[in-house]
Formats: structure tokens, sequence, C-alpha cells
């Protein structure tokens, strides 16, 4: 086609077999829009264009995404607000016409295959490095390994006893991103000796991490008991979110860059069992911190002296 088209917050350039949507960076742009700047988005991704009356005098041309195609809505799993959807583009009234001449050209150039789920992701995910600082520590990806470093201040004193981690992402099965913006958001790795993730199917969160302590056997937390996003507070493999901790813009395109990652580097089911790696050697005002941090557990009882001894060999170890 090789037309542009403008709308609010973003403008579509349409190529021969994909379309560039470059997002606006102004200060009333969604925070994920400007995050992600720009996305190449193949036809090839697409399953159907859809033009709809919008808010005050608006049309809304909405691409839908393939299942399957793009890692960063299969990581959202459908808890993107309707305003941070990267696939829809604004427009005013007047120019509903225009919108629906795009929609028609659009729909010619789908997939035969368009209403089928995707064999492999056909969007380009957000490139590593990347990092965001959660409410129990500060989360690190540098495109093979995926790190937790636990803040003194929030992190629990489970987190505390297994240390920092890093993962490496053959070792993961995939992720489960819980939106910042819902009640107890956290991110989580799902290690290869967990039930294997699939994506592009449907189903809870429950259903995605199976049961957890305290939970019944069907995956529900039994009665008095806590939900599997509190878990996440006590599970080295997730970190939480919390008011201006791990938003959406920064958090979700980690979760993609991850689980584009896992999918590509692990396209089976089967492999090796995931092993945690312990993070490199650190600056000692740093192991000063995370002693003494360790000293105010043990004082309030929540670590043993066994535990105490043995945390504090293994971080100054690490000198």
């Amino acid at each position: 086609m090789g037309d542009v088209l403008a709308g609010i917050h973003a403008t579509w350039e349409f190529d021969t077999d994909a379309v560039l949507i470059r997002f606006e960076r102004g200060i009333r742009a969604p925070k994920l829009f400007q995050s992600l700047r720009e996305r190449r988005i193949p036809y090839a991704a697409l399953s159907s264009v859809t033009l709809t009356p919008g808010k005050r005098n608006t049309v809304v041309l909405r691409a839908v995404p393939r299942v399957g195609a793009d890692p960063l809505v299969e990581a959202a799993a459908g808890q993107l607000k309707e305003g941070y959807d990267p696939y829809r583009l604004v427009l005013p009234a007047e120019r509903e016409v225009l919108a629906e001449y795009y929609a028609d050209e659009l729909r010619t150039v789908l997939d035969p295959a368009s209403d089928e789920p995707a064999e492999r992701f056909l969007v380009a995910a957000p490139e590593a490095p990347m990092s965001f600082k959660a409410y129990d520590g500060r989360a690190g990806f540098d495109g093979d390994r995926v790190s937790f470093r636990w803040s003194w201040t929030g992190a629990s004193s489970a987190k505390w006893k297994a240390g920092d981690q890093t993962f490496r992402v053959g070792e993961l099965a995939g992720i489960v991103w819980r939106s910042p913006e819902a009640l107890d958001g956290y991110l989580r790795l799902i290690p290869r000796t967990a039930a294997p993730v699939d994506h592009r199917a449907g189903g809870s969160l429950d259903d995605t991490l199976g049961p957890v302590a305290g939970e019944g056997e069907t995956g529900g937390p039994a009665a008095g008991e806590p939900s599997a996003s509190r878990a996440a507070d006590q599970d080295p493999a997730a970190v939480l979110f919390g008011l201006g901790y791990g938003p959406v813009h920064e958090s979700l395109p980690f979760a993609a860059a991850v689980l584009e990652s896992v999918r590509r580097t692990q396209p089976g089911s089967g492999g090796p069992a995931p092993a945690l790696v312990s993070a490199g050697r650190r600056d000692p005002a740093d192991i000063a911190e995370r002693i003494h941090h360790l000293g105010e557990l043990h004082r309030a009882g929540l670590v043993t002296d066994a535990e105490f001894s043995a945390k504090k060999a293994e971080l100054l170890s690490e000198l």
C-alpha cells in the first residue's frame, strides 16, 4: 500500500508485507506507547481488522493479532486496558471513510491461515538489555539471563534467605505477568520443572501456576489460605509490583522479551531441568548492607542461628 495514516497517539505506515506503527512520545500518550516507540507488525501476524465507533466523535481502527503471534500480547494475557492496546488507532470521526478504506485494504492482505494460532512469534519482542525496579527488588534481563536482586526494604525473609537469583532462559518454561494495576501484581518465572506453560492457550492464572503451598488439589486457594498471587511474595522466582514499582510500561515489555527468548531457545517441552545460578561478585558496600539486614532478621527471630551463619558466610565469600 505504501500509505501513512495518522491517528491519535500513533501513525500507521503500510508497507508491502507489514504495517509499521510509530507511537507518539508526547506527554499525553500512554507510557506503554512511549516505551515501545515503534513496532513492525507483519500482515501474517493479523487475524482480522475491525472499525468501530469510539468516544468523543472518534472511530477506532483495530488490527486484531493472531493468537500466539505477538509476545507482548501473549505476556499481557488479556490484562491490558483498552487505552493501552497497541493495535488500536483512534481517528477523528470525519476520517471514518478513509479508515474504512484502509480496513478493507488490510483485509485483502491477511494470511489464509489468519484464523489459526501462529506456530511461532511473528512480531519482534522489545530488545534486551532491560531492567525495572519492582517492589521487592530489581529485575534485569541481558537477553540470556534474568536476574532478581532483592531490596532490603521490600523483600521477604524467604527471598533474603534464598539470595539474589539468576535464571538462564533455557532453564525456563515460560512466564506469568500479572498487571500491576490489578491487586497483587507480579512477574513470575516458570522453571522447566514446573508444568509447561502454553501462552497460546486460555485459562486462569491458577491453571498456569498449578497448586502452590496452602492450596487445594483443584489449584484454587484453600479456605483461609493465601492465593497464588500472594505466594509470589515467598517465591524467589517472582518479583512483586506495587504503587510506582513495576509499572505496565516497564514490566510488560520486560516480560515479553523474556517470553520471546524462552520460546526461541526452548521450542520443545523437553530439556534439562532448570537450575538457579548465583549472582556474580558484588560491591563490598552492598555485601555489608545485606549482612546488616540479615542481622536484623536474625535478631527478630526470622532467621535461625544456623541460617544466619551460613548466609553470612555465603555473602562474605562473594567479596
